[in-house]
């Protein structure tokens, strides 16, 4: 499942690409563009603009988010599209979009530091930016915030 966010869905396209969904997400993009990216690429066009969701009424693929709270967000997103079971987390960079690709140690030590290159278990790298990700320290909280995400499969959303 492919979407395209508008302007003010940045934390909800986000958290989408690192539960592993294709998001194209413009910070600035009028929504005339929107709506043709979202048909051309036949998207699902994610949008908090009501007079965006007026406009684009004829067309089906547009899904309209409620909450101003990114966790509600996703959660009525993964609701209502029913794809808990499509989540593949940490597979496509956050930064670019495009999937990771997993890399040895060996060429992922040429990339980073020697102390991520020795204690950092599995790597991969983005074939769009170049940017390498590993599980580290850093990741805890994110990782936090996805068993969150996760824990909320068939429970209702506010907003």
């Amino acid at each position: 499942m492919m979407f395209v966010a508008d302007c003010m869905l940045g934390r909800l396209a986000k958290w989408l690409r690192i539960l592993g969904f294709d998001v194209v997400y413009l910070s600035k993009a009028e929504d005339s563009e929107l709506a043709a990216i979202a048909r051309r690429e036949n998207r699902i066009l994610l949008t908090r603009d009501t007079g965006l969701i007026e406009r684009t009424a004829k067309r089906p693929n547009r899904l309209f988010i409620r909450s101003d709270d990114w966790e509600d967000q996703v959660v009525q997103v993964l609701d209502e599209l029913g794809l808990w079971d499509k989540v593949r987390t940490n597979t496509r960079c956050v930064a670019c979009n495009m999937p990771l690709k997993p890399i040895t140690r060996e060429r992922a030590k040429n990339l980073v530091t020697p102390y991520v290159g020795e204690h950092a278990a599995a790597f991969a790298l983005c074939p769009g930016c170049d940017k390498v990700f590993w599980q580290g320290s850093h990741t805890g909280d994110m990782e936090r915030k996805i068993e969150r995400i996760l824990d909320r499969r068939n429970k209702s959303v506010t907003g």
